[in-house]
């Protein structure tokens, strides 16, 4: 990369003397900035569209959607895959997020685990990753060691790669056939990519999972039909959708979800 490249993401921030500020001011600065997310992330939809393009039919035939990332994005990551198992029903090793230093480093940082250009390659090969599979790596700065060089041996090996960043031209970018750039500019604390950055890439994520998903069959008209009932509030909710769906009373919808345990079989007894 040349010298002359700048992160976006390190710049100064756009707000001065931030500890003189009240806390009426520091909120209202805050919020200045993150009202320029959603417009970034809508000028890069025709980047995530390609992504998600060239990741359903993967998934279709059978391969993994995977999330590489460190610190803040890894965790960004984790949460996104996780989250697909409720919400859509599929199995847990369909979506898979991997951190930089392991799960542990979800509630605490690793050391320089980041740093380790071997590693990331190292945790993707611990899952069997091969050419059905698809990897996004996910790094604000777009020059993280895990992320950057696990995207460069799977491009070696055939898998396909897509990434998030927040800095335009990186080496991430480089070495992902899909890049996504969303660049939100400098943070209100200098350097601190976990505020508009990390906006930024949660939304992102939600647009990739929650439009494959759809694609994939997951979703029947605007409802979770696949979702797990795995407490109360999501009996509850499956209950209701059972309901507007059938237009039966909330008992019948009930027992008859408890029956069967998914809202789509509950919905195609009641319907027959």
């Amino acid at each position: 990369m040349a010298d002359k490249w700048v992160k976006i993401t390190e710049q100064d921030s756009l707000h001065r003397h931030l500890e003189q500020k009240s806390v009426r001011a520091l909120l209202k600065g805050i919020n200045e900035e993150d009202q320029k997310v959603p417009f970034v992330v809508r000028d890069a939809i025709p980047q995530i569209e390609s992504l998600v393009e060239a990741l359903v039919p993967r998934m279709q035939s059978g391969g993994r959607l995977f999330y590489l990332g460190a610190g803040t994005s890894g965790r960004l990551g984790v949460v996104d895959a996780s989250e697909c198992p409720p919400t859509y029903g599929v199995p847990d090793d369909w979506v898979i997020g991997l951190i930089a230093g392991g799960d542990k480093a979800i509630r605490k940082a690793v050391e320089f685990a980041e740093d380790d250009p071997e590693l990331g390659w190292k945790d993707l090969l611990d899952y069997g990753v091969d050419e059905q599979d698809f990897v996004v790596g996910i790094a604000a700065s777009g020059t993280t060691p895990y992320v950057v060089h696990a995207l460069e041996w799977c491009r070696g090996h055939g898998i396909a790669t897509g990434c998030i960043t927040c800095n335009p031209g990186s080496p991430l970018a480089a070495q992902a056939d899909y890049p996504v750039e969303v660049i939100v500019g400098p943070e209100y604390v200098t350097g601190s990519t976990r505020m508009k950055a990390g906006t930024a890439q949660k939304l992102v994520l939600n647009m990739i999972t929650t439009s494959a998903m759809i694609q994939l069959g997951r979703v029947v008209d605007n409802k979770m039909v696949d979702m797990q009932i795995a407490n109360n509030k999501l009996v509850e909710r499956g209950t209701l959708l059972v309901m507007k769906a059938t237009r039966v009373s909330k008992e019948m919808a009930y027992q008859t979800l408890m029956k069967y345990g998914s809202v789509r079989e509950a919905i195609k007894v009641l319907s027959d």
